[in-house]
């Protein structure tokens, strides 16, 4: 399966919030419905939301915010959904999905990432082939971030 990651449109929002399913309902108390959310977060500078396509459909998605932390000693990033078809390559489509995240987080001068822990052990196994080590009660990634030397 041939697919690329990009930067979300406004018109990706319905297939990315269809192919999310419960992901987004689960979450959603605001006044604003998750769709809503994900057209705001795709003009926002902290926030980067990503699509992964294969022949003009949408595959995957994922959503990265990014917010202070002192504790951290700068910006975290956070990856809030990451939704990858099941009938596709979902190894495959994930991990450039994420690694996509982990470039634009590192371009935003984030020192780490996270994400919510996940159910499925298929899934937890995706995340700690990138990287990422369980901190409970969230999984973390550091970072480095643009402009900073090794």
């Amino acid at each position: 399966m041939e697919y690329r990651v990009r930067a979300a449109r406004i018109t990706d929002i319905e297939a990315l919030v269809a192919l999310s399913g419960d992901r987004l309902a689960a979450g959603a108390s605001g006044s604003l419905g998750s769709a809503d959310v994900l057209r705001q977060l795709v003009f926002l500078p902290h926030a980067t939301v990503l699509v992964a396509e294969s022949k003009r459909d949408i595959v995957g998605g994922a959503v990265l915010a990014i917010r202070p932390s002192v504790r951290a000693g700068g910006y975290v990033g956070t990856i809030d959904l990451l939704v990858v078809d099941p009938a596709g390559a979902p190894d495959a489509v994930s991990a450039s999905l994420i690694e996509e995240c982990l470039k634009s987080a590192g371009n935003k001068g984030c020192a780490s990432v996270e994400a919510q822990m996940p159910e499925e052990p298929a899934e937890l196994k995706r995340w700690k082939r990138q990287g990422f080590v369980d901190e409970q009660p969230v999984l973390r990634r550091a970072v480095d971030p643009a402009g900073r030397r090794r």
